[in-house]
């Protein structure tokens, strides 16, 4: 927990001072109120049971007392009140705004492999819901405890001055208290870190399944689905009453604990005043201190409870922020210079796990500046993975990859990216306008570039019917257009781009042949004059490269033009045939 702590305190550091002027100014706050039993005192001791002044005199005291202690309450408590709570918001939201942006830039650096092997509802939780819980480190552990001790010791002065024997009875169930926070807070923490865990899972369920509605409905499983989700909810049910008993049971004990200590105190401060060793104005702010030192303590109870659920929710946010990256720049890499064209596979192996099986193997094959080079082969046979690794979204394993005589790990990875274009067949587009999407491609382009490029992917005509044309919003993944309609703005974005180098991953596949016939002229104009790279499903949008590679588990088992690879009938003339029927 210690470690946990120290790092999170480098976020915390930066506010320092703000959260020494809170911590200082809740002193004063919590501290006004402490002269309220020792005004008790006076009234009851000094002045209503005073031998020697007259009634009015009496009554001349009692709002001379009154009226300045209204006065502190009136114009010194409330704007410290508000400082207080303003300070301890705005230093715990900043802190939360500082790591949630750390951690989006730590998610930008990670590897596809990364994001291949954890849920994406997974993350979300930890970036919602786990950050905005360390909320309570701050505000609890670094303000509210100093302030419920200060207050503690504040009260504990005043009641020795009074009389040291009875602040010492009030003092008993002290280590009572404490030895049950420790035994029953212990546990806590690893109950708390399950109920997360299993909290993560409803939402990562969640996530996935209202993302994958529409394959839900199309197979009526609805109730099926229904059953799914009742067994993960479910399971956080059991953990949270789990977390739940563990937590009653604490507050039982503790709270009986802190609810005897004042029978104590009353007894004790009873016998004395009947024994006239002890005055009944003493009596009653003792009493009255009771509260004022065990509300802070109950308030401890709770921020146990509470520091718990940060501690362990502090666990999950530095277990991602600390989640290593796999593709980064070695020290001294230098920017790519302008591509020219020239890809080399030399000896290139690929596992995805560690000791996995092998994806690709020896896998040598050049292309040449300004050629197109298509990848055709069975499913699975390692196509997408080839085009994975030329931009450096896996790391080869074996091997190198070079453009233009550069191994493309010498190089700094985001200054290669920058001259790669892909088409994907997933169109991602995000829930924005038509505008925002295609600007992805070039965030300073000027609208007259904006929109040559949606007219060379054949794209202007079909925006300019939408609703709002290029403001008009696609939805989340662009569920308001349709598949070809998509196609066409990714497409856009890389004619926006306008890079020396193009990868299409299957760009076509999914397509109906209308908006494969109209994407297939946008992608010949974007082709022209740039090294393009073709994963291809259907042979016949091929047959013009001017290299063909036949990928078969992971190994190069043809190559050549369209001509040579049908004259040689081979693996390519056989699939060609088959697709030909």
């Amino acid at each position: 927990m210690g470690d946990s702590i120290k790092r999170y305190m480098k976020f915390v550091k930066p506010y320092n001072w703000m959260i020494v002027l809170t911590v200082a100014i809740g002193i004063v706050k919590f501290a006004i109120p402490l002269f309220i039993p020792l005004l008790i005192k006076i009234v009851i001791d000094s002045i209503i049971g005073s031998t020697t002044m007259t009634a009015a005199e009496q009554t001349k005291q009692l709002f001379y007392w009154l009226g300045g202690t209204a006065l502190l309450f009136f114009l010194i408590r409330p704007p410290v009140e508000y400082y207080r709570q303003y300070y301890a918001q705005y230093v715990s939201n900043k802190i939360l705004y500082d790591i949630r942006q750390n951690l989006y830039g730590h998610l930008q650096k990670l590897s596809l492999r990364f994001y291949a092997e954890t849920k994406a509802g997974e993350v979300i939780s930890r970036i919602i819901n786990d950050v905005e819980q360390t909320k309570n480190f701050v505000m609890i552990g670094l303000m509210n405890v100093w302030l419920d001790v200060a207050t503690i010791i504040i009260a504990v002065v005043i009641m020795l001055t009074m009389d040291i024997p009875l602040t010492l009875v009030t003092l008993l169930a002290f280590p009572f208290y404490a030895y049950s926070v420790k035994h029953f807070f212990g546990k806590l923490r690893t109950l708390t870190r399950e109920r997360s865990q299993a909290l993560a899972n409803v939402q990562s369920y969640l996530h996935e399944r209202v993302a994958g509605v529409s394959v839900i409905k199309s197979f009526s499983l609805e109730d099926v689905e229904q059953k799914r989700f009742d067994e993960v909810n479910e399971q956080f049910l059991d953990k949270a009453i789990e977390h739940t008993k563990w937590n009653a049971k604490a507050f039982a004990i503790v709270n009986t604990i802190t609810d005897v200590a004042p029978l104590l105190v009353i007894a004790y401060a009873g016998y004395q005043v009947i024994h006239d060793n002890l005055s009944v104005g003493t009596m009653v702010a003792f009493i009255a201190y009771i509260e004022r030192l065990y509300s802070p303590l109950r308030r401890l109870v709770n921020a146990s409870t509470s520091l718990t659920q940060s501690f362990a929710s502090m666990d999950r946010v530095l277990e991602l922020m600390e989640e290593p990256y796999e593709v980064t720049d070695k020290p001294g890499a230098r920017p790519m210079p302008e591509i020219q064209g020239k890809v080399e596979f030399d000896h290139v192996g690929f596992t995805y796990e560690e000791e996995g099986y092998p994806v690709l193997k020896d896998m040598n094959f050049t292309v040449e500046p300004g050629e197109t080079v298509a990848l055709v082969g069975m499913s699975g046979g390692g196509k997408s993975t080839i085009v994975s690794l030329i931009p450096r979204f896996y790391d080869v394993t074996a091997g190198a990859i070079r453009i233009d005589g550069t191994d493309i790990r010498d190089v700094q990875v985001r200054t290669m990216r920058d001259q790669i274009g892909m088409v994907l067949q997933d169109s991602i587009l995000f829930s924005d306008s038509v505008r925002s999407n295609i600007l992805m491609g070039k965030p300073d382009a000027t609208d007259a570039e904006l929109i040559a490029a949606a007219k060379a992917a054949n794209a202007h005509d079909f925006i300019m019917e939408l609703p709002e044309g290029y403001e008009t919003t696609v939805g989340e993944r662009g569920v308001k257009l349709s598949g070809g309609q998509k196609q066409r703005l990714s497409i856009a974005r890389v004619f926006l781009k306008n890079p020396p180098m193009l990868i299409l991953d299957e760009a076509t596949s999914a397509l109906d042949l209308e908006s494969e016939a109209l994407i297939q002229d946008s992608l010949k104009v974007l082709a022209s004059d740039r090294t393009t790279i073709i994963v291809a499903h259907r042979l016949s949008t091929i047959t013009h490269a001017d290299k063909i590679l036949v990928i078969d588990h992971g190994e190069l088992k043809e190559q050549g033009t369209h001509a040579e690879l049908m004259a040689r009938g081979g693996i390519y003339h056989d699939l060609f045939r088959v697709q030909s029927v």
